[in-house]
């Protein structure tokens, strides 16, 4: 089964999301062979994504130019088939939406986005391993609604009871037990807040987080500020009621969740 998203689908034109993965870090390497400085390379992508246009982002940025002039190049070219129904999405938005940091996101930001999740990944997954405490925060609008959602409220935010064993948040809960992290359904609109009670009750956290890609990015880039070493897995597709008025089942990669957690 595959899924259309409001703006983005990480299917594309294929029947899984194994070969978005493929080219996020295909493109991730092409781009560090010009720059090989990880975190270099985030903070140009990081500039490059800010709220100017795109030509200008790049002319403003101290970033080198062979490395500015590949990322435009490729980065459209590939990941373009994953972002089909931005253009669309924006000029549906009533002007009250369009400055919402989240919901008007443009096509150049997903692309842009898509890789630094790839980066961050690279950069903070040794220390996620390492950290004490390890918890995740999953989507609710993962949760199977056939049902009524059973979740009970947890230590922080709302855990998963298993009602029914095809749920993507039951399933990503199961394999993030089996690692020994902690698994949350998200629902908090103060992250901060959140991730502060975590940071004061617990010593040493490091976060996962499993959402769409503005939101993924956005609250990683909240962690990283924090101090806690970020991971995090896209949705396949923003299908979720902020996006759709109304909310629609959705999915995210179970195996490269497994690769991403792995010892």
């Amino acid at each position: 089964m595959t899924f259309e998203g409001k703006t983005y689908s990480l299917y594309g034109n294929d029947t899984d999301t194994d070969k978005y993965y493929s080219v996020i870090r295909n493109l991730t390497d092409l781009f560090l062979t010009h720059c090989p400085d990880e975190e270099e390379l985030l903070k140009q992508i990081q500039k490059a994504g800010s709220d100017r246009s795109f030509i200008n982002r790049i002319k403003g940025s101290r970033a080198n130019k062979t490395v500015i002039s590949c990322i435009r190049k490729n980065v459209r070219e590939s990941l373009s088939a994953y972002t089909t129904n931005v253009k669309s999405h924006l000029k549906s938005l009533p002007f009250s939406q369009r400055f919402d940091s989240i919901i008007g996101t443009k096509e150049f930001q997903y692309h842009l986005y898509m890789i630094e999740i790839e980066l961050m990944n690279r950069l903070y997954r040794d220390a996620f391993q390492r950290s004490a405490y390890k918890f995740a925060l999953i989507a609710h609008c993962l949760r199977d609604f056939r049902p009524e959602c059973k979740s009970v409220e947890g230590e922080y935010e709302s855990v998963c009871k298993g009602c029914v064993k095809d749920c993507f948040i039951h399933l990503g809960s199961v394999l993030l037990k089996k690692y020994g992290i902690h698994p949350y359904i998200s629902v908090s609109m103060d992250l901060e807040k959140l991730f502060k009670k975590i940071q004061d009750e617990h010593q040493d956290p490091g976060a996962l987080g499993i959402a769409c890609v503005p939101e993924l990015a956005i609250g990683m880039r909240l962690c990283v500020q924090l101090g806690i070493p970020p991971v995090g897995i896209p949705l396949d597709a923003n299908r979720c009621a902020r996006w759709m008025k109304k909310a629609h089942e959705s999915s995210f990669n179970l195996k490269e969740l497994e690769k991403l957690i792995l010892l």
